[in-house]
């Protein structure tokens, strides 16, 4: 017995107008809108690329009697392209209004922009080239099929493709929840393409050069998901992404088990995913920082991820009990089996392997990302930092560069009499990474990669450095000969005496007191070396 050929697709009757400036899948969608039976209409170097592949395609300049014009700045602004989008299904007097003046309605809209932040983006971008690139037509058809979502579908990028063919096969038509959810996306992308030419054009100064700061800032952020509350139970809060997340940074990373991560997750996870990307793996080898209430509680370097973590570990354990623990390098079975040993809220790396993730399975609560590293050479590592820092403050915001200053030997200056060994300026210049990270006023003692003493957050530089001192007690660690940084200058000598006490031999500052000469001369009578930076961290 023959078996029953399959019934043809019926057919629907819609008309699509499709015109886009990136064509990423656009043909084969047009290939398989038209063997639905709808009708394509087209617009320039879209209807070209359809023709040219053999799809019956109508230019809109057919459609309106009117020739593009104005090297293309005119041609979808006619009545019958937006007659077509805006006439309403449900209204006999739209309806009848199309027929008095022989328009077709429009059903489906298929519109992505000139490329506008793209064409910004580009070094020596122009004020002409940039003007150029801004869209009119696209925005205003995609205003108003989204205007009219209950009678048009509007898509407005290509991921958005696959989802309505499905449902168009499925079901000949695409439901309301569909199309609202379209006409959602499609004003969206709107608000972000004005919000990038607002932003560009309002930091163009009159000599021509671009501020850093533009005259309007136009936010520009997607949701990941709401939360369960935020920094307090009592508090609502949800996470946003930029626009255009960098690679390797948080909201990038992949949750391959655990609870729904919380506001301070998030908060303390990003804090302690920026200090431990600040040690490049290929010249620091592997580093492991933990983290608690926003402050590195532990941080080292070491041949390999268990000994970088064991190291940071010893620093303060019990701050790191339910702590946030970031690795710069991959994390294996060995690491994996000495962390399940503590209770931990977040454990970051970049891989984890089979082995590791194991281990972790009856961990069950614990929360653990993945963030893969940027691609490139060897200043990948740094990519996909902030580059600019924002603050709520009443009714504003502060807008700042962020501190992506990076430090090296050449940029020390040594003040004292003693100069620094080699392994005295490693040991300062690991210290400096981490009070970088450290809340104002900080005070870090370090030796050999690793933190020995991490004071945080006081009111007085003299507070931190008893804290830290005191901290070390607790661990059991010695402060002798260690290496000191301190956030920010020293105002009298009294905080150099304080971290010279407890064991320190040299010690790096930004500089820069009224009193420098008093805490220089110090370091003399006290024969500890000092060098400065330049250069202050507050971290507020």
């Amino acid at each position: 017995m023959n078996a029953t050929p399959p019934a043809a697709p019926e057919m629907i009757h819609m008309n699509a107008l499709i015109s886009v400036s990136d064509k990423t899948g656009i043909l084969e969608f047009a290939q398989a809108l038209h063997a639905l039976g709808i009708k394509l209409l087209s617009t320039g170097g879209t209807a070209k690329l359809l023709a040219d592949a053999g799809l019956p395609v109508t230019e809109v300049a057919e459609l309106t009697g009117f020739p593009e014009m104005l090297d293309g700045r005119v041609k979808t602004l006619h009545p019958k392209v937006h007659g077509g989008l805006l006439a309403r299904r449900d209204l006999p007097e739209h309806m009848a209004a199309l027929q008095r003046h022989q328009i077709d309605t429009i059903d489906l809209l298929v519109v992505n922009l000139y490329p506008f932040e793209a064409t910004v983006a580009k070094p020596g971008c122009t004020l002409e080239d940039a003007i150029e690139n801004i869209d009119i037509g696209g925005p205003a058809m995609v205003r108003s099929a989204a205007k009219n979502w209950k009678d048009v579908g509007v898509l407005t990028d290509a991921s958005q493709y696959a989802g309505v063919l499905d449902e168009l096969k499925a079901d000949g038509k695409l439901t309301d929840t569909t199309k609202f959810s379209l006409s959602v996306a499609a004003f969206n992308r709107i608000s972000q393409y004005d919000g990038a030419i607002s932003d560009y054009l309002s930091s163009i100064q009159p000599d021509g050069s671009h501020a850093q700061f533009p005259g309007q800032s136009n936010g520009r952020f997607i949701k990941l998901q709401d939360l369960r509350y935020g920094e307090n139970s009592h508090q609502q809060a949800a996470w946003y992404r930029d626009l255009h997340p960098a690679p390797g940074s948080l909201v990038t990373a992949k949750q391959l088990q655990g609870k729904e991560l919380s506001y301070n997750n998030i908060a303390d996870a990003d804090a302690a995913w920026e200090c431990v990307r600040s040690f490049d793996p290929k010249q620091d080898g592997a580093a492991c920082v933990i983290l608690k209430h926003a402050n590195p509680c532990g941080v080292a370097t070491g041949a390999d991820a268990l000994e970088a973590y064991s190291k940071a570990f010893k620093t303060d354990p019990t701050s790191a009990f339910g702590g946030i623990i970031a690795l710069n390098c991959p994390l294996d079975e060995r690491v994996a089996l000495q962390i399940a040993k503590q209770f931990v809220e977040v454990l970051m790396a970049p891989a984890f392997t089979p082995e590791a993730l194991e281990v972790f399975k009856t961990k069950v609560n614990v929360r653990i990302l993945q963030i893969d590293l940027p691609p490139g050479g060897d200043t990948a590592w740094k990519q996909g930092r902030n580059l600019m820092d924002i603050k709520r403050v009443g009714s504003g915001l502060l807008m700042q560069t962020a501190d992506n200053r990076e430090l090296a030997l050449a940029d020390l200056k040594v003040v004292s009499k003693l100069q620094p060994t080699s392994a005295q300026l490693q040991d300062m210049l690991f210290a400096w990474k981490v009070a970088k990270y450290v809340k104002s006023n900080a005070i870090v003692f370090c030796a050999n990669g690793m933190t020995m003493g991490v004071g945080a957050g006081q009111m007085s530089r003299l507070d931190s450095a008893r804290i830290a001192s005191i901290k070390a007690q607790h661990a059991g660690l010695s402060l002798q000969g260690t290496a000191v940084a301190s956030d920010a200058f020293f105002p009298f000598r009294d905080g150099l005496d304080v971290v010279v006490d407890a064991g320190a031999t040299c010690v790096i500052q930004p500089g820069g007191s009224i009193r420098d000469d008093e805490v220089i001369a110090a370091a003399n009578e006290r024969e500890v070396v000092m060098v400065l930076t330049g250069v202050r961290h507050f971290r507020h």
